[in-house]
C-alpha cells in the first residue's frame, strides 16, 4: 500500500485527510500552495483537472474528495466510519455523502470565487449574496438532521459527518458561521473537538 494525498490548506482535500487521520492509515502528504496548477510543477500530470485533492493508491488516482473518503472506508475497513449496506441508514448515508458537495459545498465555491479569488474588478457582490442565501437554505437539512441526534446518520460518527463537516468548516472560513442555527452550531462544535480533525487541520 502506497497512499499519497496532495493537499492545500482549507481545500476539499481536508475531507480525505481527516478520514485518513480517523482511520490511522499510513499515508504520504504533500502540502501545496493554492492553486497547485500554478505553483506545483507538473501537477497537471498528476491531476489533469488541476483541482484539489489528488489522491493516489499505488496505480489508482482519484480526485473527488467525498469519493476518496468512501474508497478509504470501503477498501481499508471494516470501520465504524462506514455505514454497511445492511444497515437501515445506508441510503441516508449515501445521500449525505453526495449532498455534502453537490448541495452544500457548491454554492460556497461561488461565494469564494466572487469574494476572494477573482480580481477586484471582476468580483460580483450580488452573486456572492445570492449563493450565500442558497447555502443557508440548503443548510436547513443539517439543522433538522442533527436536532435529536449527535451525528447525521446511523447513530454514530461516519464519513458523512466528515464530508458535511468540511462544508461547515468552509463556511467558517468564508465568515458564514454566524448564519448557523443552534443545532448546526452545536454539531459543528462537536466535530471541531475531534482529535483527528485537529490533527488534519494542523497539517
Amino acid at each position: 500500500m502506497t497512499i499519497k494525498l496532495y493537499h492545500c490548506a482549507g481545500a476539499r482535500s481536508l475531507r480525505p485527510l481527516w478520514t485518513l487521520e480517523e482511520m490511522g492509515i499510513p499515508y504520504e502528504l504533500e502540502v501545496m500552495r493554492f492553486p497547485p496548477r500554478m505553483f506545483r510543477e507538473r501537477y497537471l500530470d498528476i491531476n489533469p483537472l488541476g483541482t484539489v485533492p489528488a489522491f493516489t493508491d499505488d496505480d489508482l488516482t482519484m480526485t473527488e474528495s467525498s469519493g476518496i473518503c468512501q474508497y478509504l472506508v470501503d477498501r481499508y475497513g471494516p470501520t465504524s466510519l462506514a455505514v454497511r449496506k445492511d444497515e437501515k441508514d445506508y441510503g441516508v448515508y449515501l445521500n449525505w455523502l453526495y449532498r455534502s458537495d453537490a448541495t452544500l459545498t457548491f454554492p460556497q465555491t461561488i461565494v469564494l470565487r466572487y469574494t476572494q479569488l477573482e480580481p477586484e474588478e471582476r468580483r460580483l457582490k450580488q452573486a456572492a449574496e445570492d449563493y450565500t442565501q442558497w447555502f443557508f437554505s440548503r443548510l436547513r437539512s443539517v439543522e433538522q438532521a442533527v436536532g435529536d441526534n449527535g451525528f447525521l446518520c446511523a447513530g454514530r460518527f461516519t464519513i458523512a459527518d466528515v464530508c458535511v463537516g468540511y462544508a461547515l468548516y468552509l463556511a467558517e472560513t468564508l465568515n458564514l458561521r454566524s448564519g448557523f442555527k443552534p443545532n448546526t452550531e452545536a454539531y459543528y462544535r462537536r466535530l471541531l473537538d475531534r482529535p483527528a480533525f485537529q490533527r488534519a487541520l494542523a497539517k
